[in-house]
């Protein structure tokens, strides 16, 4: 099941570095759970955010780092190198290059992404958009 749950997850970064969210079917649950917050649940949701980002980044790329599988569980950590080309998060582009990581849990369900947890340092990325996270809490 172990080496099923990997190879799931090196699919749906694949999908993150080819920029094409018409796979997302092959990966992620129609009825997905999205704890963060700025993804609604359900496949299209979770399609058009990440045609979003690829918008606002459209040279991102994603460097899969570890991959830990236990039971119906994968937990991995993620780094993303880009420029911020496009509006994100109602932040204009700024030409900037941004580096940043996320860990990143999800629950497997009939192989495929039925529920997803993640962190990441949304302050550090703001600031690396030249953006103060502190007047973003404010506005």
């Amino acid at each position: 099941m172990s080496n099923r749950h990997h190879a799931l997850i090196h699919s749906f970064v694949d999908m993150i570095n080819s920029h094409d969210v018409s796979t997302m079917e092959e990966h992620t649950a129609a009825g997905h759970i999205d704890h963060n917050p700025a993804v609604a649940d359900g496949i299209e949701p979770n399609r058009a955010f990440w045609a979003q980002v690829f918008t606002a980044f459209p040279d991102l790329t994603a460097t899969l780092h570890d991959v830990v599988a236990e039971g119906d569980k994968v937990a991995a950590r993620l780094e993303y190198t880009a420029t911020h080309q496009g509006t994100f998060l109602g932040i204009p582009a700024s030409g900037r290059p941004v580096n940043f990581q996320s860990i990143d849990i999800w629950r497997i369900q009939d192989g495929l992404l039925a529920e997803h947890w993640d962190q990441l340092n949304m302050d550090d990325l703001f600031r690396q958009l030249g953006v103060d996270p502190a007047a973003l809490a404010q506005a």
